[in-house]
């Protein structure tokens, strides 16, 4: 009869763990017959083998054992056990594990770890003398009887606990969580943090799950599987079926094999302290809390496939990896980077002189910064380029081959010219957020200024067919052409959650072919975003959706009925409509609402908003609507605060005596002080001090807040900007089980087509036609704008300018070169020049991406590239591009705002497969033009809503009143002699309440609810006065 008991699943992983591939040594456990063995005991007390630690240290330190045995006599092995104890509860188990100790004079490891090299051999049989050990049914503690199924030790110290259940015995990896929280105390001595076990897992025969740190009913467990169809491939939760044996072997057979457990002690299992503001009784204290960081399978996965292949490959390849946004990116990007600063080949040479972390941010980002940082085990390993230091410190860091530098991509192009000349250095790329930036010209820097140059001229000189001594450096053209393609001696190994088509493209692995022969190119390694939220590691946003439809209508209030272009003047009005003093108190009213009764209580009460503006100045005016709303709601609001992220100055007509706006100034600390840098902006936020976050171009990526719940967002997103924004929100938190959006901007199938190619695998099928750039360049000549000479002549000019200060007479010889180039532009047809300026832009991305493939042999070619760069910015943009400023012809008469969706938005297609380039054609301009009236009827169409007097906005009513006033001159100097502030709070609230009231007497239907609601009446008041304040400081 088949034994289908839990034992005989223990039974089974044992066998495999003490057999020579699993290189552990039998402690307790059941022999092949099924008799108990017990080869050594633990003291119960100590939680610890004591005899196993010694024999392992006379082993491999023969010498320092003795001194030490010599020193103590008979009570060294007490005397040890307490040192140890003692430096466990000072600097934590995996320090000891690392580090070991030291006592009157003698250090003593405790283990020993796999040397790198094979340089060494006396490293090699040490770390062979590790004695794993496998006990079944180890008992913990001297309270009760209770015992662990199965506990693996190295040198005698527990490290690792497993709960093992069966279904076919009615108990599942439940059962197993449900016994760690309620039968194993976090009171007990073995389980306390970092003091013996590192990892505890839940396992039955087809899940594994883990945690490392016990807190009774509050621990949290995750799974650790391979997801749905394997590691590192598309899927969902889960295991695959495993033909060979039990669906969850690979953790005894792979993750927890004696080499591979001591890896994770060694390399990737990270004690990590972190400061956290908690209130408590009112008063705000900060306290450290402390967390043992033990990789995701996800990650564990990707850092050793990826290690294999650089050890069988080496030095020239490149890796994409797609891993959704929230699976601990930064934290897979730290264990890479330091294993491949330490990487040998199998001549016991180390591959990489330094590995470059780049990210494509201004500002360095702090979060990934610190997550390196923290994982450090060598003082002076990482240097970060941050902005207190400037582009020569990351050319000293690389020409001092610093392991590990991580800084911005846009340093390098200020950097390389203080770069050496590299021959035979080699280097690794880990490029964050790989979908940005990659084509441009800090991209195109740092690979120029990383090539060996020694290796890149021989390549030159063999494809252009001269010697390598005739190879001239000073000429920019060979300069330039040898930095092209690919190089051997870089690396790249680019993360993103989603990838573009240039991205997989760039950096993808060929994964088949189309039949048509074309190449189908993949991630290298997959975390798909359906994993992470079946999962639980993210949360689903698009589970709670509502979107919002705008509906309004405009009108003409003036005699003049220009004609204007139809495209352009629709979106004046649109712009109108949307920072139209009216439209955003409705939307903050609406946001506020939904804020105060929800957003904030969620989360325990700490649940944080983002609010998405569509520009700068929007942001700003969200920024001061929402101050005021927490003004005039004092009472309601205690708690909340706002912050605003923008970059630069914004200037508002609403407020023209005030002084530009920028982020600095409007947001200040605990302390009053403003908030000048990236990561006191991130904890700010975190903080409690603030909950609310109004952005612009800001923080829509790479922005990794737990505390967010909610966002509102008023701002079209498409494609990867949807999904990068949206997943803000996906962290997850302690009491965190939901998130919310409000979307007044996009439709429910807006934000599917957006989220359905990044929510499995992203693939590319058929490479770039290189020679496109041949068919743009060819059609920019069929406009006749330049001639060779032109050409010919920018490019001698420049040559004799290299290195030079730049004057003013120089400045102006090169800008008088164009002017007989935009006569002609500007002697085409309206539709020309709009055709051929697209096609330049399109040729310069052109040229920019191909020469990132290959190298292009082509001297014109390259000339022209470096001309048209220039022309593309001296070209006068299309006259259609300025129209009559339509605002004081304009009133905005109805307003609303009604749900169209509530639910989840549900991906169940089949994802699109990208294709490569896109058409050489020119985009068409909507030059069609029409009166003002007709567009304005137009956009009220597209935006027509079911009105009712509720909805009217009846500041036109007010507006038309006002303007026929006998005091209107009287107010028309108090706007033009007054700020703002004073024409709205002081000196415009009586006249309008005179005003209003007449208003009601006049038409009770449509003014009835400024009087029934004090909130509208403020709030129409508000606007009233804005919009007035306008038009009359302009008269």
């Amino acid at each position: 009869m088949m034994d289908k008991s839990e034992k005989r699943f223990e039974r089974d992983i044992e066998s495999f763990l003490i057999s020579p591939e699993g290189g552990y040594t039998q402690f307790c456990g059941q022999d092949a017959e099924g008799n108990w063995v017990h080869t050594r005991q633990h003291d119960v007390s100590k939680c610890i083998y004591m005899d196993v630690l010694c024999e392992f240290i006379a082993k491999t330190q023969p010498k320092e054992w003795a001194k030490y045995t010599k020193y103590y006599g008979v009570n060294a092995a007490d005397k040890l056990y307490h040192r140890l104890e003692t430096t466990i509860s000072n600097q934590g188990l995996l320090y000891v594990l690392r580090n070991g100790i030291e006592d009157m004079g003698c250090k003593l490891k405790v283990c020993f770890f796999k040397p790198e090299s094979d340089l060494n051999p006396i490293d090699a049989e040490r770390y062979e003398a590790n004695i794993l050990g496998c006990t079944r049914q180890f008992r913990y503690t001297m309270a009760n009887t209770n015992t662990i199924d199965m506990v693996l030790s190295v040198n005698g110290i527990p490290v690792v606990a497993l709960e093992l259940k069966n279904q076919l015995t009615g108990q599942d990896y439940v059962c197993a969580i449900n016994q760690f929280k309620h039968d194993r105390s976090s009171k007990e001595f073995a389980f306390r943090l970092n003091h013996r076990f590192l990892v505890y897992f839940a396992v039955d025969l087809y899940e594994a799950w883990m945690t490392t740190q016990l807190a009774d009913g509050s621990t949290r467990f995750l799974p650790f599987n391979q997801g749905s169809n394997g590691a590192g491939v598309t899927g969902g939760a889960g295991n695959p079926q495993n033909p060979n044996g039990y669906a969850t072997s690979y953790l005894w057979e792979e993750v927890l094999q004696r080499d591979s457990l001591l890896d994770l002690i060694h390399r990737f299992i990270s004690f990590v302290k972190e400061k956290e503001e908690v209130v408590k009784n009112g008063v705000t204290k900060t306290v450290t809390k402390e967390k043992m960081i033990f990789p995701r399978y996800h990650q564990y996965d990707v850092v050793r496939k990826i290690m294999a292949d650089v050890r069988q490959n080496g030095v020239g390849t490149n890796y994409l990896i797609q891993h959704s946004a929230g699976s601990g990116k930064s934290n897979s990007i730290a264990w890479i980077a330091y294993r491949l600063a330490s990487v040998h080949d199998a001549e016991n040479n180390g591959l990489f002189d330094s590995v470059i972390v780049v990210t494509n941010r201004v500002v360095l980002d702090s979060q990934l910064q610190d997550t390196i940082n923290s994982f450090e085990h060598q003082v002076g390993l990482v240097e970060a380029i941050d902005d207190k230091k400037n582009s020569r410190s990351l050319a000293e860091a690389i020409n001092d081959k610093k392991r590990i530098i991580i800084c911005t991509i846009q340093k390098f192009l200020f950097a390389k010219k203080d770069m050496e000349k590299f021959r035979g250095r080699k280097f690794a790329i880990i490029i964050d957020e790989a979908h940005q930036g990659q084509n441009g010209e800090s991209a195109k820097s740092l690979r120029r200024s990383l090539i060996d140059l020694g290796v890149a001229i021989k390549e030159y000189a063999e494809e252009a067919g001269i010697e390598e001594e005739e190879v001239d450096l000073t000429d920019e053209y060979i300069n330039a052409v040898i930095g092209q393609g690919r190089h051997d001696n870089q690396s790249f190994f680019a993360f993103t959650a989603t990838p573009k088509g240039q991205t997989l493209e760039s950096f993808g692995t060929v994964v088949g072919m189309t039949l048509e022969g074309e190449p189908i190119k993949a991630p290298f390694h997959v975390y798909s975003m359906r994993q992470a939220i079946e999962e639980g590691y993210i949360l689903d946003v698009l589970a709670n959706y509502t979107t919002v439809k705008e509906a309004f209508r405009l009108i003409r209030v003036s005699k003049d009925n220009p004609e204007l272009i139809e495209g352009q003047a629709s979106r004046a009005l649109f712009k109108y409509y949307k920072q139209h003093g009216y439209t955003i108190a409705q939307k903050t009213e609406m946001i506020m609402t939904n804020f105060l009764e929800n957003c904030r209580y969620q989360i325990g009460g700490k649940g944080k908003a983002m609010v998405v503006a569509d520009s700068r100045a929007n942001a700003v005016r969200y920024y001061l609507a929402i101050k005021k709303y927490l003004a005039d709601h004092a009472d309601q609001c205690v708690g909340c605060n706002v912050m605003v992220a923008f970059s630069g100055e914004v200037t508002l007509d609403d407020y023209p005596s005030e002084k530009p706006f920028t982020e600095a100034t409007m947001n200040l600390d605990e302390n009053g002080k403003y908030i000048t840098t990236d990561k006191k902006f991130r904890k700010a936020f975190h903080s409690s001090q603030y909950n609310i976050l109004v952005v612009a171009n800001k923080y829509q990526t790479g922005f990794d807040e737990p505390l967010l719940h909610t966002m509102y967002v008023d701002k079209k997103l498409r494609d990867v900007t949807a999904v990068q924004t949206l997943s803000r929100l996906n962290r997850t938190a302690f009491g965190k089980n939901s998130t919310f959006v409000l979307d007044f901007e996009n439709t429910e199938e807006d934000i599917k087509g957006a989220f359905l190619p990044y929510y499995e695998t992203t693939t590319l099928e058929g490479s770039t036609d290189l020679n496109q750039v041949y068919d743009l360049r060819n059609k920019i000549r069929d406009f006749m704008l330049y001639n060779f000479d032109d050409v010919e002549t920018f490019n001698k000019f420049m040559a004799t300018q290299a290195g030079k200060d730049q004057d003013a007479a120089a400045l102006g010889r090169l800008a008088g070169m164009f002017r007989p180039v935009i006569a002609r532009y500007m002697d085409l047809s309206e539709d020309d020049r709009y055709s051929v300026r697209d096609y330049v832009r399109k040729f310069n991305k052109a040229y920019a991406f191909v020469t990132q493939l290959v190298r292009l042999h082509d001297r014109d070619l390259f000339n022209e590239y470096q001309y048209t760069l220039h022309l593309v910015r001296l070209l006068p943009r299309s006259g259609g591009d300025e129209f009559v400023d339509i605002e004081d012809k304009i009133k905005l008469e109805y307003a609303s705002l009604t749900e169209t969706f509530r639910g989840a938005i549900v991906l169940d297609e089949k994802p699109p497969v990208f294709v490569p380039g896109g058409s050489t054609a020119p985009r068409v301009p909507n030059k069609k033009k029409d009166t003002l009236q007709s567009i304005i009827d137009k956009v009220n169409e597209r935006f027509s809503g079911n009105f009712t007097d509720a909805d009217r906005v009846i500041i036109e009513g007010i507006y038309q009143m006002f303007m026929k006033d006998s005091e209107v001159k009287k107010f028309r100097k108090y706007a033009k002699d007054n700020s703002t502030e004073m024409f709205v709070r002081s000196l415009f609230p009586d006249k309008f309440r005179d005003i209003v009231t007449q208003c009601f007497l006049d038409n009770n239907d449509s003014f009835a609810k400024l009087f029934n609601d004090p909130d509208f009446y403020q709030k129409v008041q508000e606007a009233m006065a804005q919009e007035l304040y306008k038009t009359l400081r302009k008269e």
